[in-house]
């Protein structure tokens, strides 16, 4: 692959045209058969039941139950108010462990209940919860562990919950990412004591807005059930404490509409991926993630680590130049929530046990894909990337002239 023939000058940032003229984003939202959501949409109006549980959201339930492999699976209005269930059900309470590299609702659903989230380091090999970290973090005010199944790369499952039952604590798993994800040749959705999903419309498998929770715990799924409907046992029976969580009918026929065209989704998600690997290879300092290849993946995410030392430029500048030339993306999940408030403020030494989640927050960097970008597209920006590091020196240099961010 060669670079673009230009000057650094002819950059957008120094005066040039944007190499794209339509922006690309990260998440832009996959659809599905609009023929077939309309119908589905057309049936919702027709029997006028817009959401209660209607005959879409059982349905929809019952599909992500039999592709998870879970006894069951309760639908949500969105992931983070499916968090706070779960959190809630499991009367959990205290501390709380989590990683700090994660967006930042996975701590908020803490702290909005009045736990503690006490923060704790990524392992450098999986950049997801890193066990003996976890262990040494455990007090006598710990009840719980909140792990997150990071860019639909897993957390390492066997070993948290060997802490959970030894320790006696509640699991949880942010499983927003992993929707179609396995580990240990098993989907995502049966670990732990419940795991949480995201069909937020950034996600590649959407429903508009929503999420759901999976678990195999008959009493639990119980419990979440009744607050999902304010404590609603019955038509005017309430035995428990809820709010209002609920997916609605037209969500849930997004989510069906969705399961139809998943395998396309995520053939796409896999082409893009490959042609970034292939076409950023031998880039110095910038490193694809990997995902394991024995395992299936969703493919969400392309995910660069930029090594300023190696590539002469760092990740700041190189998101500066891609956003410029109309190419959005993102540094997930910078800079941290420890780093955002309340946090920094309630703990403001947070950082110093965090040196590998500091070094990874500084690093990555996403791009773009899904069913909205073209393969020409993936090219050429894997070609702009190139470019870039490639006059890194030239490009940092005049950043600092004119005032621009590293």
């Amino acid at each position: 692959m060669t670079a673009p023939k230009c000057t650094v000058g002819d950059l957008a940032l120094f005066g040039g045209a944007p190499t794209f003229g339509e922006i690309l984003h990260v998440g832009r939202p996959n659809l599905g058969d609009r023929a077939r959501l309309m119908t589905r949409i057309d049936d919702i109006l027709d029997r006028r039941w817009l959401t209660n549980d209607g005959r879409y959201v059982q349905e929809l339930e019952g599909e992500l139950q039999r592709r998870l492999g879970v006894k069951h699976c309760i639908a949500t209005c969105n992931a983070t108010i499916g968090l706070e269930l779960a959190v809630r059900a499991l009367e959990l309470r205290g501390e709380v462990i989590v990683p700090s590299l994660t967006f930042v609702a996975t701590a908020h659903v803490l702290q909005w209940q009045g736990i503690t989230p006490v923060f704790c380091d990524v392992s450098p090999h999986t950049l997801t919860l890193d066990p003996e970290r976890v262990e040494e973090l455990v007090s006598p005010r710990t009840t719980g562990i909140l792990a997150v199944h990071l860019w639909g790369r897993p957390a390492d499952v066997d070993a948290l919950v060997e802490i959970a039952e030894r320790r006696r604590l509640g699991l949880l798993f942010d499983a927003a990412h992993a929707f179609a994800c396995t580990t240990r040749r098993r989907m995502i959705g049966g670990f732990g004591d419940a795991e949480v999903f995201s069909f937020h419309a950034t996600k590649f498998f959407n429903t508009f807005e929503g999420g759901a929770i999976a678990t195999n715990d008959d009493g639990l799924a119980r419990t979440l059930r009744l607050m999902r409907n304010f404590g609603f046992s019955d038509y005017d029976s309430v035995v428990s404490l809820g709010t209002n969580a609920k997916m609605s009918e037209v969500a849930a026929a997004m989510g069906l509409t969705g399961l139809e065209s998943l395998d396309d989704f995520i053939a796409v998600n896999r082409r893009n991926y490959d042609a970034y690997r292939h076409g950023l290879e031998g880039v110095p300092g910038v490193e694809v993630l990997g995902y394991d290849e024995k395992e299936e993946n969703n493919y969400q995410y392309v995910v660069l680590e930029i090594d300023r030392e190696i590539a002469g430029i760092g990740r700041d500048d190189v998101m500066k130049v891609l956003w410029a030339e109309n190419v959005r993306a993102r540094r997930y999940f910078y800079p941290g929530c420890h780093r955002m408030e309340p946090y920094r403020s309630i703990r403001p030494g947070d950082g110093e046990r965090l040196p590998v989640t500091e070094r990874v927050l500084d690093r990555v960097l996403t791009l773009p894909t899904g069913t909205a970008l073209g393969y020409d597209e993936v090219l050429r920006t894997c070609e702009l990337i190139r470019f870039v590091v490639g006059h890194g020196s030239e490009i940092h240099r005049r950043l600092d002239r004119t005032g621009g961010a590293r």
